[in-house]
């Protein structure tokens, strides 16, 4: 089959040898293809018919397998029709999937009924179990009861299973079965908590407390502490169970031998029925050996416990411990061991005898196994001893921060009177009895009594803690601190009130706290070489001293606000100094300024005699500046001012300047030495203080001056020098003189200088 393969290529049977690919056929090309097509159809039908002649047994073989393949599947096919058939006329298939499902059922019915006998005889069992338990309760057996209650509980799984889980995989049955097990517990540990009772009593007649040998429980025979207590430990209830012991102990035998000092232990024993110990009142006092003979009271009440109660059974003394050594150790440290750290730092070593008692007290409870022998955080007596210098030095603070609180809360306030508006308060104090001298000054100022306490509790403190321990010292170094922090906090509070009026009280707070600012800087110099060398370069009070000064500078810069606005008041009285040539304004500028030298006069007596003299020089310039100021401002601000009135407002300057002499002398008398030797002249020296000054007195001699000598003075440069403006002259010349060619050329003359 050759011819079959491969392609005809159209190309061979063309005789064109120039023949494209891309070029169409002619009409001859195509016939001629058309025939020579056929001739090779007929060719290749000729081929194949000779092959297949020549294959014809092969051919045959594969035609005649096929048909029998054919033949083969129409049998299969026709035989499982017949059987699908028989099948459909007898279901078997069914009969025996129905006999399956019915076998399985019944299996299955079977095992539930066994598991349901199974579940019946466990909950018969636990029933009879919990009749046979709750009738040992009953019979005063308690012990048996204890064993058949606790294996109860492991058997109906009462806490170890999830509740949900029980719900879920078992029958409810059991849940009441649970609840008839609680019931029955509850009886038990009723049963007990009534013996125990029974057992120990206190009978506060005879200040005792019994231990019973034996008692009747229920219809059983006598039984003893002991087997109560073990049916206790069997059903986990020790805790329970001796919770009311304890608190009995606490209230009746350990608490009064800590509290009370008359206390006297001792025990009695009855053979036959009974261990007492008694505990009463003893005329002896403790005295310095209080906390000695306390733990030995203690030790003797904690042995009874264990021989008596507890039997020296470990288990069950460690029980009472943990519910009693809390609130043991507690009072112990508040009643005794606190009142015993030592006031004073030279006594410390005194109080070694009581750290070395702690530690014998601690080890024979650890003997007696009320505390754990390997846990060092049950030791809190010996931690508290043994830290005796943390305690002492948090006992110091805390008295002296008491103290200082004290000191300050006396801060009282003053009475007060007011006159022209002036609040004028007594002082208090009088000004030599706390006059201090400042550090960095050579002046002095009055400081409150209240601050000359604190400073010397403050210069206390650090002596003490440059003759301490570094850890003592460190905590006094800080009371040192709080103390002086104390103050800033308590005295702006309780002087509020005060501080917002003119008051001596505010002038008292001022001083404390300029004195303080310096104060203060110095401590560190002072007291830093005698510290613990561990502690010299934390030693540093450098840091509060700023916040004094501002607070300083904040209450005068008050006063002086406040002092300000009564000046302004006044001065308003005098409807800016118009019309002084009439008489009722005249009177009315008088009265203004006679008022704002009373004020100022006022101010001078209360500031005067407890001020530093600079810190009274300075706030009486600013004052009288202010003043000064305003009045030459007015007397600027007028217009067109008649020849009398003139001399009516130059009257009024020199009246004022003349009132105010006394308080410029004793200004002057506050000058420096070295001031003093280069001002010989004082009022010169007030010039330069207060510069409205000389500029007041400047205008009161330019009321009477001829309108050339002003010029002339004006272009001199003095008038300038004195403070005054172009614009001011200028409006002085039009208010005073009236218009001519000369006030002009004067006004000319004077606008030149300027330019």
């Amino acid at each position: 089959m050759d011819v079959l393969v491969g392609s005809i290529d159209v190309r061979e049977l063309l005789s064109t040898e120039d023949f494209e690919e891309t070029s169409p056929l002619s009409a001859p090309d195509l016939r001629l293809l058309i025939d020579r097509l056929q001739i090779r159809s007929l060719q290749i039908k000729s081929k194949v018919r000779d092959y297949v002649l020549s294959h014809h047994g092969d051919f045959a073989g594969i035609f005649s397998r096929c048909a029998a393949a054919a033949s083969g599947a129409e049998g299969t096919a026709a035989a499982l029709a017949d059987a699908i058939r028989i099948l459909s006329d007898r279901p078997v298939d069914g009969v025996i999937r129905d006999l399956a499902r019915e076998i399985v059922s019944k299996k299955r019915e079977l095992d539930d009924r066994r598991e349901a006998l199974a579940v019946v005889g466990t909950i018969s069992t636990f029933l009879e179990r919990l009749k046979v338990a709750r009738e040992e309760v009953r019979a005063g057996r308690l012990v048996e009861a204890a064993v058949a209650v606790r294996d109860l509980k492991k058997g109906l799984r009462v806490s170890d299973v999830d509740d949900n889980r029980r719900e879920e995989e078992e029958p409810a049955v059991f849940e009441f079965l649970r609840m008839d097990w609680l019931e029955c517990f509850d009886e038990l540990q009723y049963a007990l908590l009534r013996c125990v009772e029974n057992f120990i009593q206190f009978e506060p007649e005879k200040d005792t407390l019994s231990v019973m040998y034996s008692l009747k429980c229920g219809k059983a025979d006598e039984i003893d502490l002991h087997r109560v207590l073990e049916a206790m430990e069997t059903v986990d209830v020790l805790d329970y169970g001796l919770v009311k012991v304890a608190d009995l102990m606490m209230k009746h035998a350990i608490g009064p031998a800590i509290t009370n000092k008359y206390i006297h232990v001792s025990e009695d024993y009855n053979q036959d029925s009974a261990a007492i110990l008694i505990i009463n009142s003893s005329p002896e006092f403790h005295g310095d050996t209080g906390v000695v003979e306390i733990f030995s009271n203690l030790r003797q009440i904690i042995k009874f416990i264990y021989k008596i109660v507890c039997f020296e059974n470990e288990i069950w003394m460690r029980c009472f411990g943990r519910l009693t050594w809390s609130r043991m150790s507690d009072l112990i440290i508040a009643h005794s061991l606190s009142k015993a750290v030592p006031k004073d730092a030279a006594k410390m070593a005194e109080f070694e005898n009581i750290i070395r008692c702690t530690s014998e007290f601690e080890k024979s409870l650890k003997e007696m196994k009320f505390l754990s022998l390997d846990n060092n955080k049950e030791e809190r007596l010996s931690h508290f001893a043994h830290n005796v210098e943390v305690h002492f030095a948090s006992k110091r603070k805390n008295e002296i921060l008491a103290k200082a609180r004290n000191i300050l809360l006396q801060f009282n306030s003053l009475e007060a009177s007011s006159d022209s508006g002036v609040q004028f308060y007594d002082a208090y104090e009088g000004p030599s009895g706390h006059a201090a001298d400042l550090l960095f000054q050579p002046e002095r100022c009055v400081v409150s009594g209240a601050l000359c306490q604190i400073i010397q509790l403050v210069h206390e403190t650090l002596k003490d803690a440059c003759l301490s321990s570094a850890q003592v010292a460190k905590e006094l170094y800080h009371a040192s601190r709080d103390v002086l922090l104390l103050y800033k906090a308590i005295v702006p509070m309780k002087l509020a009130k005060q501080l917002n009026i003119v008051s001596q009280q505010a002038v008292f707070m001022h001083n404390d706290c300029y004195y303080l600012s310096q104060e203060i800087a110095g401590l560190s110099f002072q007291y830093r070489a005698d510290f613990p060398s561990c502690l010299k370069k934390f030693i540093v009070f450098v840091d509060i001293a700023p916040t004094f000064y501002q607070m300083a500078e904040n209450i005068i810069q008050k006063q002086i606000q406040l002092v300000v606005n009564d000046l302004k008041e006044a001065i308003d009285g005098a409807d800016g100094f118009q019309n002084t040539h009439q008489p009722q304004q005249f009177e009315m500028a008088t009265f203004s300024i006679n008022q704002v030298v009373d004020i100022l006069e006022k101010v001078g007596v209360i500031w005067e005699p407890v001020m530093a003299a600079s810190t009274y020089k300075r706030i009486m310039c600013i004052l009288l500046d202010a003043f000064f100021s305003r009045v030459t401002k007015d007397l600027l601000l007028l217009d067109d001012m008649a020849a009398e009135e003139t001399l009516q407002l130059q009257r009024l300057i020199h009246m004022a300047l003349e009132n105010l002499s006394p308080l410029f002398q004793s200004i002057s008398t506050e000058v420096d030495e070295k001031d003093k030797l280069t001002k010989e002249n004082p009022l010169s020296f007030l010039d330069e203080l207060i510069p409205s000054l000389r500029k007041l007195r400047r205008l009161a001699d330019l009321f009477d001056m001829p309108l050339k000598s002003i010029t002339t003075i004006w272009e001199s440069g003095e008038l300038v020098k004195r403070g005054f403006t172009s614009s001011e002259v200028e409006n002085f010349i039009k208010a005073v003189f009236t218009d001519s060619p000369l006030r002009k050329e004067c006004l000319w003359r004077i606008q030149s200088t300027k330019s």
